[in-house]
């Protein structure tokens, strides 16, 4: 008796171990944190028109840093688009060897004013926007104050970018 077989049975064996098989997800290069999300409305000839605008933070917590806004008709694309704007305008920071900063330094962007100083052995003293992007830049022993009277957390995450790329080398002055 001769019994000839497709191969079927043993194409079902070999899928099963296929799905067994997990592959392990890659850890994504850069963190982020949204800072500010907002639904725009615009005003048409036929009604309104809604779409969302998203501020986030992307950082390596190794020294790189960067802010990035992006707008869209639905969130997940606004997301994507402020990603991609974050990792564009990236910088990577002077750091001292305890991952602080080597001098106070100010900045001010549009009517942001932010101040960092570095404190050693004090964690993180920032509040608002400004204390996710020292987060996610990695940054440790450092003080800000947002000096000025906006509350608007882009513009002060982005006056904290500033603050940081004005810092000179990394050399300790005694």
């Amino acid at each position: 008796m001769l019994i000839i077989s497709n191969g079927m049975e043993e194409d079902k064996k070999h899928h099963k171990s296929r799905s067994r098989v997990r592959r392990e997800r890659v850890k994504p290069e850069f963190d982020q944190k949204i800072v500010s999300m907002r639904r725009v409305v615009r005003v048409m000839g036929g009604g309104r028109r809604f779409s969302f605008s998203v501020a986030l933070v992307a950082g390596n917590r190794k020294g790189q840093v960067g802010v990035g806004i992006g707008k869209a008709n639905d969130t997940p694309l606004a997301i994507e688009k402020a990603f991609r704007d974050a990792k564009k305008n990236m910088i990577t920071i002077n750091t001292t060897a305890a991952m602080s900063i080597p001098h106070e330094t100010e900045a001010k962007y549009a009517a942001s004013v932010v101040e960092i100083r570095p404190l050693p052995g004090r964690g993180i003293l920032a509040g608002s926007s400004v204390r996710t992007v020292f987060e996610l830049a990695g940054l440790k022993g450092i003080g800000a104050k947002v000096l000025s009277r906006s509350k608007n957390k882009a513009n002060n995450a982005y006056a904290a970018i500033k603050a940081l790329k004005k810092l000179e080398s990394t050399k300790i002055r005694t």
